[in-house]
């Protein structure tokens, strides 16, 4: 099942986390207010010529040891190979949250995309200020539409949490159940994996092109999986050996070289 969602800037707006905008400029709380202001201007200002896209499959999926498999699809995940500070748990990876093969029955996963028009930063690009403005608040809205996307996802499309009623507040601080983590972040640190999101999703079809670095166009865009194991959490992968990084290069079927490039700030130093 593959689903795509429209969405007008002001039903994605209220679920900024403004806490990552303010850190992403670096102010003072007594310079909050002014750049809030000036932010919400600009929302008001595209709001009836800009929207924001999504797009969303539920699969069918199993782990087979470090991979989540989908069909013919092997999603490659990486294990910690040290483990978490305070953290007596074993060293964790996102394929232990999806159903083992041996077990004999199907899980499910969500894979999922959101994205911001270019008009929004391009109409700025004569502004640098306007331009930066537009740009954090299209990297704000990108996650605010995944917010919204997954809170979908949890009470209706997939429905594995029917009776979720949280507060903005609380969607922010992750009081739901399961996770999405997202491609380039700690616990997916490889971007190419988008390659793969790409062949299962058509993220042409919601206006995302990928570079040759697996980094996605319009830069305003998030992608990454949705698991809803009632015990899963976020964590970083942190530092990976050789001997991990030829392991994940053949579950990746791409050259070590390669992988390298794409994991390089995961290696550990020699």
């Amino acid at each position: 099942m593959i689903q795509t969602y429209t969405y007008e800037i002001k039903d994605v707006a209220r679920y900024i986390n403004w806490a990552y905008f303010y850190h992403a400029w670096g102010v003072t709380e007594k310079a909050q207010g002014s750049l809030r202001d000036d932010a919400s201007k600009m929302l008001d200002s595209i709001a009836d010529h800009c929207r924001v896209s999504a797009r969303v499959g539920l699969f069918e999926a199993n782990s087979d040891g470090d991979d989540i498999v989908i069909g013919e699809t092997r999603l490659p995940m990486l294990r910690q190979q040290t483990a978490s500070k305070g953290d007596s748990a074993p060293m964790k990876c996102l394929a232990d949250y999806v159903m083992p093969l041996s077990k004999g029955g199907k899980d499910t996963i969500g894979v999922f995309a959101t994205t911001v028009e270019d008009d929004m930063t391009r109409q700025y690009r004569h502004d640098d200020y306007a331009r930066l403005l537009a740009q954090t608040l299209a990297d704000r809205l990108a996650e605010a539409a995944a917010e919204v996307l997954h809170r979908h996802v949890r009470t209706t499309l997939w429905g594995y949490a029917p009776q979720e009623e949280l507060t903005i507040e609380q969607l922010h601080s992750e009081a739901f159940q399961g996770i999405r983590p997202a491609i380039g972040y700690p616990s997916l640190p490889d971007c190419s994996l988008n390659f793969i999101i790409d062949q299962l999703l058509n993220l042409g079809e919601i206006g995302i092109r990928l570079t040759p670095s697996g980094m996605m166009q319009p830069h305003a865009s998030v992608s990454g999986l949705m698991l809803s194991h009632p015990k899963a959490h976020y964590f970083d992968v942190g530092p990976i050996g050789e001997d991990q990084l030829r392991d994940y290069a053949r579950r990746r079927g791409l050259p070590t070289e390669t992988m390298r490039k794409f994991l390089q700030a995961n290696l550990m130093k020699r």
